[in-house]
């Protein structure tokens, strides 16, 4: 009996991964990857896996450009908890179910999961949803405005889930200051450049009132432009009001140098956004940013690519889901089409 195409995700060969392994990475100029991922991975085992993803996400931005910042989000939180190993993406996980991820966007865990199917159904089961949710997030970026590059590929997804707890040890907190935010993103190993970069994804989003309502009451944030705050008010006129409010208030939907500009204009949206203009370890490098498009740009490629390759799992570690919503061993659908083939089988014989 034939079988089912989502088993071929538990009958994954290790020849496809080393006929991956051993494809030579031609581009010197690129930035150092860690052993187990490749510039070309999949060119031999899915060869039309980037063209899949982006003409995807082409049609979902035409229709909500929002969902670019989403994906965008759900790559870094991935990548900060538990490394780039797609667990964030695990329906019953702490790490999707504690406050720091709460806000995430239903809408990006979906489309994630859909461009595995999409991917699945023309490839098989040899891509991980760790490295579709990295290449999305490279797309995310790039449809809206912002700089393409090449991502290294190889990750496999992770089967542990993160303690209670961890997202908070390891997300930024709006409200943080430089400090903590500066020692967050050292034990991952990113510098203070990274560092600014990566925040300049706030250049695209949105947020919800609660995010930053501590700078509004009882007082004001002096840091705050004072017209800025008071059209905050007008949309958050309550500590505990509902609505939401863009992260860039001059090109809220494109992927440009923005924000930068907002934060030397005391329009930053978080705390631990415009006191990356007030910390003198962040201060010249955000100014840097504001007055050279391309010069983040620069920068913000090669953090993305640093923290893109953050605790990896690759190789024989952990797995390529059938569904990145739910560990293999946890599928019970998938575990009933193993179950009936192998039943079928032994029947036949």
């Amino acid at each position: 009996m034939a079988i089912a195409p989502s088993v071929t995700c538990l009958l994954l060969t290790s020849s496809l991964l080393l006929a991956s392994w051993f494809i030579a990475i031609e581009a010197q100029s690129r930035p150092p990857i860690v052993n187990g991922l490749s510039w070309t991975f999949y060119q031999s085992s899915c060869p039309k896996l980037e063209s899949i993803i982006r003409n995807e996400l082409k049609k979902i931005f035409k229709e909500d450009v929002g969902q670019a910042a989403g994906l965008l989000r759900l790559h870094s939180h991935d990548c900060f908890v538990l490394g780039c190993d797609g667990s964030v993406l695990l329906d019953k996980s702490n790490e999707r179910s504690e406050i720091p991820n709460l806000t995430m966007r239903k809408e990006a865990f979906k489309i994630v999961n859909d461009l595995r199917e999409r991917v699945h159904k023309q490839c098989g089961c040899v891509v991980s949803c760790a490295d579709i949710l990295t290449i999305a997030a490279r797309d995310s970026v790039f449809l809206t405005g912002g700089p393409d590059y090449d991502v290294p590929l190889g990750r496999r997804d992770g089967v542990k889930m993160a303690e209670v707890n961890q997202t908070f040890v390891d997300l930024v907190a709006p409200f943080a200051t430089t400090g903590t935010v500066l020692a967050k993103f050292a034990r991952k190993g990113l510098d203070a450049t990274d560092t600014v970069a990566l925040s300049g994804a706030h250049t695209i989003g949105i947020s919800q009132c609660s995010s930053f309502t501590d700078r509004l009451y009882p007082r004001q944030d002096p840091n705050m432009d004072k017209s800025f705050a008071n059209n905050l008010k007008q949309i958050c006129p309550r500590p505990n009001s509902n609505a939401v409010t863009v992260l860039d208030i001059r090109t809220p939907d494109i992927f440009d140098n923005k924000y930068f500009v907002d934060l030397m204009n005391r329009q930053g949206l978080f705390t631990s956004d415009q006191d990356l203009f007030i910390d003198a370890r962040t201060k010249d490098i955000v100014t840097s940013f504001a007055v050279n498009e391309g010069l983040f740009f620069e920068k913000f490629v090669l953090a993305m690519i640093k923290m893109g390759q953050i605790e990896v799992l690759t190789g024989g570690q952990g797995e390529i889901r059938g569904d990145c919503s739910v560990r293999n061993s946890d599928n019970n659908k998938l575990a009933s089409v193993v179950g009936e083939d192998l039943g079928s089988s032994s029947k036949m014989k």
